[in-house]
């Protein structure tokens, strides 16, 4: 039943005719392979945006920011003034507010959920995840509860994730980091580097795959991670797609399978900053963990996910969208079922790190600028 809810909000989304004020004279155009491409801003003024959801019945969208605000931008491109009840985060090198998801079922309950990096003992933080009911008129989040933490808190900064995913039966991911402590994707007594599955208020599934081993955490769906920040569930086959920085070279797409080990420090494309071998690193490829489906051995910088299956831009169809960071642009991966066929750079002249890629219900792109002065744009074919 909640997978058929799901599947008709879904729908019923797509539908909507999103009335996002934009600025037609601050338009730009670039050239692609698919013909004239159009990036229009939404709003500007953002401090570090870091992701977006979208609210139904043309309501706008919410933002957060990573150093610790959550907005609405309103169906005429409104900005809001940061909203209250959002949790205190850690705002420190790579941490503070990360990802927004609505519940699946918000048109009842009002839920949205976040994840953001939480300080803990001795200066050192980890990713928590919490839900909170948004008030009707978009000003507040009431009662928020912490619903998941990452154990132990290691993150001196760095590598919080993370990407928040809800499937069609209403269990939620969490894709997290590894706080960019290597050892400790492979430890399963540990939460970094790995993808957790849970209830939508917590509780862990009796069917997780080490939820009956001894010395393992029941929430670890995979393992083997480095520092995940785009995440989304698949629209053709269900299955959920990560991708993970990796560390100099070796940035990949994982489609994700129960109980699996995906390498990370074991087996990496890349090598160290300081252009040494990663220490614990036996190859590219290892016996007993998963082969990525998709790697660069030069980095991107990916942040960012999203499967194109509107009908608005056909060209775009079966293509994957993932922002890139480090080289500044929206990267546009065709697919043949699960195969990626081709490559696309695109918006490499709008010269901004793009840290989230969503498809609106509008069948437009839309991408968020990770800037001191960030922005939302709008992007489609003309």
């Amino acid at each position: 039943m909640l997978r058929k809810t799901l599947l008709a909000v879904v729908c019923a989304s797509s539908m909507l005719n999103v009335a996002l004020s934009v600025h037609a004279d601050e338009q730009k155009s670039f050239s692609s392979e698919a013909g004239t491409v159009t990036v229009t801003p939404v709003v500007q003024g953002l401090d570090h945006p870091w992701a977006v959801a979208f609210l139904p019945n043309n309501k706008g969208m919410l933002i957060t920011e990573r150093p610790g605000q959550l907005r609405v931008v309103s169906p005429e491109g409104k900005l809001s003034a940061p909203l209250s009840g959002v949790p205190q985060v850690w705002a420190k090198g790579q941490g503070g507010l990360l990802d927004v998801v609505l519940s699946p079922t918000f048109a009842k309950d009002r839920l949205v959920y976040l994840s953001y990096a939480e300080g803990g003992d001795e200066g050192k933080a980890g990713t928590a995840v919490g839900r909170a009911r948004l008030s009707d008129d978009l000003t507040e989040l009431d009662n928020f509860e912490v619903i998941f933490r990452q154990t132990p808190k290691l993150s001196t900064g760095n590598h919080f994730g993370s990407r928040l995913v809800f499937d069609g039966d209403g269990y939620l991911f969490i894709a997290l980091g590894e706080n960019n402590q290597r050892p400790t994707s492979q430890d399963l007594d540990k939460l970094q580097g790995k993808i957790v599955r849970i209830f939508p208020d917590g509780k862990i599934p009796t069917d997780n795959p080490f939820v009956k081993e001894s010395g393992v955490r029941p929430e670890i769906w995979s393992y083997g991670h480095r520092n995940q920040q785009g995440a989304a569930l698949n629209p053709w086959s269900g299955a959920l797609w990560t991708h993970e920085h990796g560390p100099k070279g070796g940035d990949e797409i994982n489609v994700i399978e129960p109980g699996k080990n995906y390498g990370w420090p074991l087996a990496t494309h890349g090598i160290d900053y300081s252009s040494q071998p990663i220490p614990e690193a036996k190859g590219k490829t290892l016996d007993g963990t998963v082969v990525p489906h998709h790697v660069w051995e030069k980095s991107p910088g990916i942040s960012g996910m999203a499967f194109y299956d509107a009908d608005r831009f056909k060209p775009w169809q079966h293509s994957l969208f993932i922002g890139a960071l480090a080289d500044k642009g929206l990267i546009r991966l065709q697919l043949d079922g699960d195969k990626v066929v081709h490559e696309e750079r695109l918006l490499g002249d709008l010269n901004a790190r793009i840290r989230d890629v969503r498809q609106g219900p509008d069948g437009y792109v839309y991408v968020l600028t990770d800037d001191e002065n960030g922005a939302l744009y709008r992007v489609g074919l003309k």
